[in-house]
C-alpha cells in the first residue's frame, strides 16, 4: 500500500510535544539506524533523535491518509526564529556571514527524511509542495542547508564533490564556507566524468540542482553523523518558470 499518490498524503506542522518526538522517532530510524549516525542529545532507549535546536524549528510532518502512518518529515527555520535559538543549526559548520548580510529573508531547511516505503513515489513531492507554500507565505528568498553524502572519506567521493565544486559553486554573493575545510575540487574538471558523478549525488542534492540550486565552498566532515556535508542554497528568485513548476509540485 505505501507509495500511493498526492491525494493520499496531507502535509501539516507539528502543533505538540507528541508531533515533534514522532518526527524525531522517524529521524532515528533514519538517520540513526540506517545510516549509524549519532549525536550527543539522541535519545536510544526512547529511539528519538533530536538536538537542542528542535524546540526552533517549525517541523512539517507528511502523513499517509491511509493508514495514519508518519511518511517523512522536514524541518524548517526562519531568520527570526533563529534569532531566538542564537542561530542557525548550519552555522556550526559554515560560516553564513553571505547569506546572514544579505538583508534577504532566509529559510533554513534540516532533517529531510522519508520512510524506506515511501521512497521513490509522490511522497517527497507533496512534501515540497507544502514546503513551497511555506515558502511564499513567509516571503521567503533563499534556502538553505546542509544535505549530507553518506560517509566520511572523501577520496572515496571525490568524483561527485568535484563535479558539485566546477559545475554548482554558488555565486560570490551567497557563497558560504564551510569552517573544517575539506575540499571539493579533488579531480579537475577536465579529468571529470560528469555522468558517472551525478549518479553518485544523493537524489535530494540533485532535487535541488535540478530546481537551481548550488553549494557553498569547501564541504565539512560530520563525524557524528558518519557523513561529508555539503551546504545547499536556492535563490528562489533565480528559479526559471519550469524549475518554479516542479518545486510547486506542478506539471512540467
Amino acid at each position: 500500500m505505501p507509495r500511493g499518490v498526492a491525494a493520499d498524503f496531507q502535509v501539516r506542522l507539528a502543533r505538540t510535544d507528541a508531533d515533534v518526538q514522532a518526527a524525531q522517532r522517524l529521524r532515528y530510524e533514519v538517520f540513526v539506524q540506517e545510516l549509524g549516525g549519532g549525536g550527543a542529545m539522541v535519545d536510544h532507549a526512547a529511539r528519538l533523535e533530536r538536538d537542542r535546536f528542535d524546540p526552533f524549528f517549525d517541523h512539517l510532518l507528511l502523513t499517509d491518509l491511509r493508514n495514519g502512518k508518519l511518511a517523512g518529515v522536514y524541518r524548517v527555520m526562519r531568520g527570526d526564529m533563529a534569532a531566538r535559538a542564537g542561530g542557525f543549526y548550519s552555522e556550526a559548520e559554515y560560516d553564513l556571514t553571505p547569506l546572514v548580510h544579505s538583508g534577504r529573508r532566509l529559510l533554513e531547511l534540516g532533517r529531510s527524511c522519508l520512510d524506506p516505503a515511501y521512497r521513490g513515489g509522490a511522497a517527497m513531492h507533496h512534501l515540497w509542495g507544502a514546503l513551497a507554500r511555506y515558502v511564499a507565505e513567509h516571503e521567503i528568498e533563499v534556502l538553505f542547508g546542509v544535505a549530507s553524502f553518506h560517509g566520511t572519506d572523501t577520496a572515496a567521493l571525490a568524483e561527485p564533490l568535484s563535479l558539485l565544486h566546477h559545475r554548482h559553486l554558488a555565486p560570490s554573493e551567497l557563497r558560504v564556507c564551510a569552517r573544517e575545510f575539506a575540499p571539493m575540487d579533488l579531480i579537475s574538471e577536465g579529468d571529470l566524468d560528469r555522468r558517472k558523478a551525478m549518479l553518485a549525488v544523493p537524489s535530494l542534492i540533485k532535487a535541488y540542482l535540478r530546481l537551481g540550486g548550488c553549494v557553498g565552498q569547501g564541504a565539512y566532515i560530520d563525524r557524528a553523523f558518519n557523513t561529508t556535508d555539503v551546504c545547499l542554497i536556492l535563490d528562489t528568485k533565480q528559479m526559471n518558470a519550469r524549475q518554479s513548476r516542479i518545486y510547486n509540485g506542478g506539471a512540467v
